[in-house]
């Protein structure tokens, strides 16, 4: 019998599932969301090791094995803003700022106001992905007013046009906490000098906001503002629960999320925190029933340090990771209220069937997984490891349409998201339950499934879509053939590959190795432009990176220079695609010998 897709994407071991997921249980996991909720849990403070203490407690109760690791990273902590405008009618707005911003140390920056209206790309779909339109403006030497979210692609383009600070309009009541930096995780050498968004930066509500924007339309304002950031490096906390598989001991799954929060963070991310203690307890007290390995993590340096924790991981145990894990599985804002579907879920494509399946058997909702972006503690592109789950369960677009809600990036689609109302109504008892059971479902599937269940011919049918949109934009730019054609000869040998019935010891074990490594391989050229164990910024990375600027081909038409340089840019793009499904193709040959 050949490798199907009942037995293979689709595998599960329904018995075994059916007695872990049974003994899953709120017992612990609501008491420790009811817990944080009164624990505000800055990256490093005496508070975020308070409720780490709770977790250890219980791992320690059940005699799970965990290990302490605390790192030195750079966390920047926003503690306050001042925005007070000047003249016979001033007045003081309520603003705060963000991590990573400069700080005046409380000192009054004073200057023209100037708007700068929004540059919006076709293909932006949330409030912090476009950038800021300067045409006609002259921002040099003043603080910029601008709709939407601090972010770090619109703090870059204030920067860039010379202005001395910025404010940002939110889009609803509440002033959402946010960092700006561009940098992911701890700088090194090569990104130190994005450490921090090199201007200070403010955010004011919609009501103040548009009040304000008013003013500059209808004649010069003069603005005093300040910040206070404390910006520094600091020891954070990353704890790790180990549960060894029974069978297959040099793999691992990788479960993780942040400890630290935006206030009190109960959808984000108490309830996540408290999701994973529920599947280190079952695990653990069903590791017999594991085959292969889970490691459990709860990161500290996400919120305040662009994925700190994570990242530091990531450096240190990257030969290991490189080695050994299978997958690493994201848990963010599980468990909210009005959370009703599955449909912002971001995975490799690789993982769609898996996911898929494990969502429908054990919720009933049919997921509608994406493409994940260049966020969410996703620090390990650069190693290459097939990835599911950033967010959670969401609310529909309906109801977030009755409800006059705006898009966030969490907490199950509340808008409370990194406010200070993130308490304990954004939790919801039953959909904490049936998050965790997914969760327990998806990583089961891979940890016990005997071929590692993910389908590398899904990515070859996203690559050639992908090809195909970069050539007919190119034109007769540049040739797109060779990557088209080592695509084909991958496809073929894959289809050739999941023909077979790996029914040895040997056979099963060389199956997975090059699962594996297509992962290691086809990961970062899709996901990453960075050198192999560097980080990307926290600025979106398109599907295969090195070939999109042909999508600026149209616009530089007839200009000889322009051209020069994107041709040479898609050839060495181009060549670095080919080698890979070279090497990609060698993987699967060498298996099926």
């Amino acid at each position: 019998m050949a490798v199907t897709e009942s037995d293979f994407r689709n595998w599960s071991d329904s018995l075994v599932e059916l007695s872990i997921l049974e003994s899953i249980n709120l017992d612990t996991a609501w008491p420790v969301v009811e817990q944080f909720s009164k624990i505000v849990r800055l990256s490093g403070s005496d508070q975020e090791r308070n409720a780490l203490d709770i977790l250890i407690g219980h791992l320690e109760s059940w005699g799970a094995p965990y290990t302490l690791h605390e790192p030195e990273c750079f966390i920047s902590w926003p503690i306050g803003a001042t925005l007070r405008t000047l003249g016979n009618d001033a007045v003081t707005l309520h603003a705060k700022t963000t991590a990573m911003a400069r700080s005046t140390d409380g000192e009054e920056i004073e200057a023209e106001l100037v708007y700068a209206p929004p540059r919006i790309p076709e293909n932006t779909v949330d409030d912090w992905s476009y950038g800021l339109d300067f045409t006609g403006l002259d921002p040099a030497g003043k603080i910029v007013i601008a709709d939407g979210m601090a972010s770090p692609g619109r703090v870059i383009d204030v920067m860039k046009a010379g202005a001395i600070a910025a404010v940002f309009v939110n889009p609803g009541e509440a002033i959402h906490e946010s960092i700006v930096t561009t940098i992911w995780g701890t700088p090194d050498l090569d990104s130190s000098a994005l450490v921090d968004a090199q201007l200070p930066v403010l955010g004011v509500n919609r009501r103040e906001g548009d009040a304000l924007i008013a003013k500059v339309k209808a004649g010069p304002v003069h603005v005093a503002v300040s910040t206070t950031v404390d910006t520094r490096w600091r020891t954070i906390p990353v704890l790790v629960a180990d549960i060894p598989g029974s069978e297959i001991a040099d793999e691992f799954v990788l479960l993780h999320g942040h400890l630290d929060s935006w206030h009190e963070g109960v959808g984000d991310n108490a309830t996540g925190d408290a999701s994973m203690l529920e599947i280190a307890r079952v695990f653990w007290q069903n590791r017999e029933q594991l085959k292969r390995g889970v490691k459990v993590a709860w990161w500290s340096g996400h919120s305040h340090g662009r994925y700190a924790g994570s990242t530091w991981f990531a450096d240190t145990f990257a030969i290991e990771l490189a080695k050994s894990c299978v997958a690493q599985v994201n848990c963010d804002s599980p468990g909210c209220r009005w959370a009703n579907t599955y449909n912002e879920l971001t995975a490799t494509t690789e993982t769609w069937k898996l996911i898929d399946s494990a969502i429908r058997d054990t919720t009933g909702i049919t997921p509608n997984p994406e493409r994940p972006p260049r966020a969410g503690d996703y620090s390990f592109n650069g190693i290459g490891i097939s990835s599911f789950y950033m967010l959670s369960s969401t609310m529909s677009q309906e109801a977030r349409d009755q409800k006059g809600y705006y898009p966030v990036g969490g907490c199950g689609a509340n808008i409370q998201w990194h406010t200070e109302d993130d308490l304990m109504p954004i939790a919801d008892r039953d959909n904490l339950l049936r998050d965790i059971r997914m969760y327990a479902t998806s990583i089961l599937r891979v940890t016990n499934a005997l071929l590692l269940p993910f389908d590398w011919r899904a990515v070859t049918a996203e690559f050639k879509e992908t090809l195909t949109t970069y050539a007919n934009a190119a034109g007769g730019v540049f040739d797109f053939g060779p990557a088209f054609s080592a695509v084909d000869e991958l496809d073929q040998a894959l289809t050739a590959l999941y023909a077979t019935e790996p029914t040895t010891e040997d056979a099963i074990a060389s199956f997975n190795r090059t699962q594996r490594m297509l992962s290691r391989i086809l990961v970062p050229v899709n996901y990453s432009r960075a050198l192999p164990f560097h980080h990307d910024p926290a600025v979106e990375v398109p599907a295969l990176p090195d070939l999109e600027p042909s999508l600026t081909a149209a616009r530089i038409t007839g200009d000889t220079h322009q051209e020069g340089m994107l041709r040479a840019h898609l050839l060495r793009g181009r060549n670095r695609l080919v080698w890979a499904l070279i090497q990609a193709k060698d993987e699967v040959d060498l298996a099926l010998t």
